[in-house]
């Protein structure tokens, strides 16, 4: 769903800047700065280290053992093209994103704020929906004592922010900037 969200945006953006192209309105000017902003912000803070968490968890996991993240019996129900578009194509097209668009991070403080509040509302969202269900989105989860669950937690939230920093540090390589 960020990835969608975050392509949309990246349409809309496209769009809006060959729609006010050579036209002098600065109200339009102005919009298409916010939505320049608003691209730039999601790009930094969800669509990359998000879409490079969920491939390399995602893969690392299902090669120790699919059934921890994605049980065979989804085989039934998930085309395994679906699978590709939820947990591969995400990183390929970030890379390219960032390849051949500039964008602007926030200062890294904000920025990693941002990351750990997505990771967290996440997490809690995730442990609600066992708390309201009984069971498990992710079944690793399962297999995790409670202290685990907490580490595990607390490592996720690390390595998720480690993926900002690689973002930042890879868009600045890219694109020249300090």
């Amino acid at each position: 769903v960020i990835q969608a969200v975050f392509f949309g945006i990246c349409v809309l953006t496209d769009l809006s800047s060959l729609l006010t192209k050579g036209n002098d309105s600065q109200e339009q000017e102005r919009q298409l700065k916010k939505l320049i902003a608003l691209r730039d912000w999601v790009m930094a803070v969800l669509a990359f280290p998000v879409g490079v968490f969920v491939v390399t968890m995602f893969w690392s996991i299902y090669i120790y053992d699919r059934e921890l993240v994605y049980p065979k019996l989804l085989d039934n129900f998930i085309p395994a093209w679906l699978n590709h578009g939820m947990h591969t194509t995400v990183l390929p097209f970030v890379l390219i994103e960032m390849r051949t668009t500039h964008h602007q991070y926030p200062s890294r403080s904000c920025g990693l704020a941002a990351v750990c509040t997505f990771a967290v509302g996440y997490i809690l969202w995730v442990c609600w929906i066992h708390h309201v269900t009984g069971v498990w989105v992710y079944p690793l989860l399962e297999h995790l004592s409670p202290g685990v669950k907490v580490i595990f937690f607390a490592a996720v939230t690390v390595v998720i922010n480690i993926f900002y920093l690689v973002g930042e540090v890879l868009n600045n390589y890219i694109w020249d900037t300090q």
